[in-house]
């Protein structure tokens, strides 16, 4: 008896069909694009030229990372269309800490069989993103691997370069009691917390956040700081950013203090939200766990002088965030401390 001659289709994997997505993506690809951008998708990597005269010492900074196990929200209500712009959030806001302007992009994506309607839209997300950051998404790696996941799963990973001047680096090496701390308000719990967010949305059965569906209030995409920030550096001497992600205020801040200072943060400031009050209530968490988890709506800390104040939130709420002082820096051992 002669076998069947197998082929890569046969064994899970569809060469068409990811050929197909090439060509679906495209367009959207393409409104991410920026003058450095020297190819299109094809090719065995992308290509981005450095401005010529814009920098005289760049560095470049890189960020990766993924969105955890908020994918399974995603999955489990098929909404499939601002996970990409969490994954683009994740790895912007990470490398616009340093005080670098996000470039490019480029995504990963992992699943058993590919679904090109799936994979369109989370690469639109993607691609969202991108447009709101500014940075190019400039290639990606679609992986089709049976077996590996389960059939409906995904996973995503992101990875982005920036660039700032030698000089303009942003490394809280300037911070000194008396500075402000600022708070940028986020829009959720962003893409951090949410194995735990799965255990109370466990509990709570079909709850309601403000009379819409908590798991459907809980994929609210990860809010893109870089465009106001960015905008807020070319006017204000920023001393520190800190991208409020797991760990929340309690581990983040700390990160860009040197010792012998702490962060004192006014509670009274601001309310952290019907989403993280849902979250307490229905986790039974106490509240030195929710700052150590969730970002407990700041979604970023900005560091100042005193005298910078009132310009900076001036410029932040005009470039639509939400900004306030949120409290200032004080003599210490590299805490936080809540007041």
């Amino acid at each position: 008896m002669t076998n069947k001659p197998l082929t890569y289709k046969d064994a899970g994997v569809d060469i068409d069909a990811g050929n197909e997505l090439v060509e679906r993506i495209k367009p959207l690809v393409r409104r991410t694009q920026r003058p450095e951008v020297l190819a299109g998708l094809g090719g065995f990597g992308g290509l981005f030229a450095l401005p010529a005269g814009r920098y005289r010492e760049p560095v470049l900074v890189s960020g990766t990372d993924g969105v955890g196990t908020k994918l399974m929200l995603a999955q489990q209500l098929q909404r499939h269309d601002t996970i990409g712009i969490d994954l683009v959030a994740m790895c912007v806001n990470d490398v616009l800490v340093q005080g670098a302007e996000p470039l490019f992009f480029l995504d990963y994506f992992a699943c058993g069989k590919l679904d090109t309607d799936v994979a369109c839209d989370v690469i639109a997300g993607i691609a969202e993103g991108c447009h709101q950051a500014g940075a190019a998404l400039i290639g990606g790696e679609t992986a089709e691997m049976p077996d590996m996941y389960a059939p409906g799963e995904y996973d995503l990973a992101g990875f982005c370069v920036g660039a700032v001047e030698r000089a303009e680096l942003i490394d809280g090496s300037s911070i000194s009691a008396g500075d402000v701390l600022l708070g940028l308000a986020s829009s959720g719990p962003h893409s951090n917390g949410y194995s735990l967010i799965r255990k109370v949305l466990e509990r709570a059965g079909d709850a309601v956040i403000d009379g819409e569906d908590a798991t459907r209030r809980l994929l609210a995409p990860t809010r893109i700081y870089v465009r106001p920030v960015l905008a807020l550096l070319r006017s204000v001497a920023v001393k520190g950013l800190a991208h409020i992600t797991g760990g929340g205020i309690t581990e983040n801040v700390p990160r860009i203090l040197d010792a012998g200072l702490d962060a004192e943060i006014d509670v009274s400031s601001w309310q952290p939200g019907a989403v993280f009050d849902f979250l307490a209530a229905h986790g039974s968490i106490d509240m030195a766990e929710m700052r150590r988890t969730f970002n407990c709506g700041v979604g970023m800390v900005i560091v100042v002088s005193a005298s910078d104040v009132d310009e900076a939130i001036g410029i932040l709420n005009d470039s639509g965030e939400t900004a306030w002082v949120l409290g200032r820096i004080v003599p210490g051992k590299r805490e936080v401390r809540y007041v």
